[in-house]
């Protein structure tokens, strides 16, 4: 099945590819692997949500918007090459959560984007993983996630 058909499965549609806010482009292919830029969770060009895990913003929220985030990253991808039914399989996610002090449930979260990637690419979804609590992000986001990918 193609990835795109599997996306319109799932009631899901591949945005466009978030401009950079900063001196960076989106992704960049080396050898057979893509590495996205940090994928902030935009919705229709605005986060729509900012916070800290752990005082203001829930975990299931965060868990959301990490998968809106992983689907930039795949935006991204796409616009690289050409769609995503290149993609052999996702190697790597890293995600970044804003988390208050104490706050431990940075796994928990960022399964939010790893599930969506085995949503739409089943076992060659399935990847390694850092989830990484920070004191902030971007423009107050809750969530950054970045992805590689392999390609053919």
């Amino acid at each position: 099945m193609a990835v795109a058909d599997r996306l319109a499965e799932l009631g899901l549609v591949l945005p466009e590819v978030a401009a950079p806010a900063g001196s960076y482009v989106p992704a960049v292919a080396s050898g057979e692997l893509v590495f996205t830029s940090g994928q902030l969770p935009f919705v229709d060009g605005t986060l729509p949500t900012t916070g800290v895990l752990g005082l203001d913003v829930s975990v299931e929220a965060a868990a959301d918007l990490a998968a809106v985030a992983a689907l930039n990253g795949l935006a991204a991808v796409a616009s690289l090459l050409g769609g995503l039914d290149r993609v052999v399989r996702v190697v790597k996610v890293t995600g970044f959560v804003a988390s208050a002090p104490g706050f431990t449930q940075q796994p928990t979260v960022i399964n939010g984007a790893s599930n969506l990637l085995v949503d739409v690419f089943g076992e060659h979804g399935r990847h390694a993983r850092s989830a990484v609590g920070v004191a902030a992000l971007p423009l107050g986001s809750p969530v950054e996630v970045e992805l590689v990918v392999q390609f053919h």
